[in-house]
């Protein structure tokens, strides 16, 4: 398993960054790895919403099949997917208000990859640096977008 955890502070409202954070749509405007989405249930997202997600990573192309196992608006949510070869990831957004009037979002991503004990520690050494430079990039493009637009 390979666990990558990023957290920001960004100058707006809780509920402004809940709003663009659980929008799939708005998905290619913040996270980095994100290439498409379809399938996406009814917006607003209720607990047991699905969507499909094409992603890349090293150059390397996949899709996930995410369902939202846990929602509490607008502090937190919690995806399950599963993936290519039987792998599976789960992500977790926290939001919580500053005394400034912004938020703290602190992003958890939690990755199966299939092959047991060789699996995970491939996938720590393929993947791990990555993530975690992709999830403090996209956190930051997440910044830069609502702040830019408050």
């Amino acid at each position: 398993m390979s666990t990558v955890q990023a957290e920001i502070e960004i100058d707006a409202p809780i509920e402004k960054v809940w709003e663009t954070v659980m929008d799939p749509h708005r998905l290619g405007d913040w996270v980095t790895i994100h290439k498409s989405v379809e399938n996406v249930s009814r917006i607003p997202l209720r607990r047991g919403a699905t969507m499909d997600q094409a992603m890349s990573v090293v150059g390397i192309t996949f899709h996930v099949h995410w369902r939202l196992t846990e929602v509490t608006k607008p502090t937190e949510a919690r995806w399950e997917g599963g993936g290519p070869a039987h792998s599976d990831a789960l992500i977790h957004y926290r939001l919580a208000p500053t005394d400034s009037g912004g938020t703290r979002f602190r992003y958890t991503n939690e990755f199966h990859p299939p092959g047991g004990r060789l699996g995970s520690l491939a996938g720590r050494f393929i993947v791990g640096a990555t993530s975690e430079r992709e999830a403090t990039r996209s956190l930051a493009r997440l910044k830069q977008l609502l702040e830019r637009h408050s």
